[in-house]
């Protein structure tokens, strides 16, 4: 109904000359486009719905819903609130925010040795590896099966005996260890599991009422469906399957939330670790985490933790400045920043057909073009 009023309304008024009014008509017609790119993704059975979100540093200038839970035809409507398994975007909302804070307050060093928190992995061929390897992704590890393992430390153990693939620092490669084991720092330095450590020093201070590990039956019936490896639905329980074995609380996923409390701390990353009243990060944090490790001669680039320039920066379009960043989810989220435009674009999904990556990485693109076209950095 709604995209037909606008089309509607789009046929009034290109029916007559405008004049001071043509800035708000493009808007018009920009904002009709994001409505008929997601309604196409859902006709082409590429995701059963969405939420996009779009603001500044001032708020949110754009939030709309898009289709149902799941791929049942009598689902509930997706509403503005409605809660989205993060997937890896808990790797830049909860666990590397955590690790910098205990870095801003001198509880653990970026160039720290791993061995200094693992004492399991002295001895065996791993002494090298500091913090910001994990967090920049170039630690050597790789991912392996959890299959039998029911505990953060039996994940450690296990890394502790693992070869390494390359020498710390010398190649990139996303691997999904490197953040179980950063969640596990969280809780060494601190005393507190990841999820209360987030929930305490971010969540709560930016008022994230609704982004959690591990929802509440309360929170569970606002959960939209993702799919399973058995290809069963799950809705409130983290699709990631070694999260799920972890127990739903892990550094590499995990979390839930909506696209409003995602705006909060998109928000404080643009305002250098402020919101609202509540300074959570300082601002040289900030700076620290987006600033760019070049890697692979310069073909990747990444901060800590935070994608800028890689293999997985689909939502990064042309309009974006260099000095942008953001991350991905294997669930379909996605959010990307940048604070020379100062803009934020987002998009929270139920993610359909799983094999269609190529145009998943084209939805999002195609939506980050469209919000820097909606809403351009005034000129000075």
């Amino acid at each position: 109904m709604r995209v037909r009023l606008v089309l509607i309304l789009a046929f009034f008024l290109l029916s007559f000359p405008v004049h001071a009014e043509d800035a708000d008509l493009e808007k018009l017609l920009q904002g009709y486009a994001v409505d008929r790119t997601m309604q196409d993704a859902i006709n082409s059975g590429l995701i059963n719905g969405a939420v996009v979100f779009i603001g500044n540093s001032a708020g949110e200038l754009f939030l709309n819903a898009y289709g149902r839970f799941s791929p049942a035809p009598d689902s509930p409507l997706i509403q503005a609130d409605t809660i989205f398994d993060l997937a890896s975007l808990t790797k830049v909302l909860a666990t590397a925010p955590s690790v910098m804070k205990l870095v801003e307050e001198g509880r653990v060093g970026l160039q720290d040795p791993l061995v200094t928190w693992f004492p399991e992995f002295s001895g065996k061929g791993k002494d090298s590896i500091q913090v910001i390897h994990l967090l920049t992704h170039t630690s050597g590890f790789v991912d392996f099966s959890v299959s039998g393992y029911s505990s953060a430390q039996e994940v450690v153990e296990k890394a502790a005996h693992l070869d390494l693939r390359t020498k710390p620092g010398e190649k990139f490669k996303y691997v999904d260890l490197n953040f179980i084991l950063l969640g596990e720092l969280v809780r060494r330095a601190s005393g507190l599991e990841l999820d209360r450590y987030a929930l305490e020093n971010f969540f709560l201070p930016l008022g994230m009422a609704d982004t959690r590990f591990n929802p509440v039956a309360e929170l569970r019936k606002r959960c939209a469906a993702t799919r399973s490896d058995g290809d069963c639905l799950l809705f409130g329980t983290v699709q990631d399957p070694i999260a799920r074995v972890l127990g739903g609380v892990a550094g590499h996923a995990g979390l839930f939330g909506t696209a409003s409390d995602l705006s909060r701390f998109c928000m404080m990353m643009l305002a250098g670790g402020h919101y609202a009243g509540s300074r959570v990060l300082a601002e040289r944090t900030v700076r620290q985490m987006v600033s760019p490790n070049f890697l692979h001669g310069a073909a990747v680039v990444r901060g800590l933790g935070w994608d800028i320039l890689s293999y997985y920066s689909s939502p990064r379009c042309d309009r974006f400045s260099a000095a942008s960043y953001g991350h991905t989810g294997y669930s379909g989220c996605s959010i990307w920043i940048d604070p020379e435009l100062d803009l934020f674009v987002g998009i929270l999904v139920s993610r359909r057909d799983y094999r269609r990556i190529a145009d998943f990485n084209r939805l999002r693109c195609t939506i980050s073009t469209l919000a820097a076209g909606l809403f351009p950095k005034p000129t000075q």
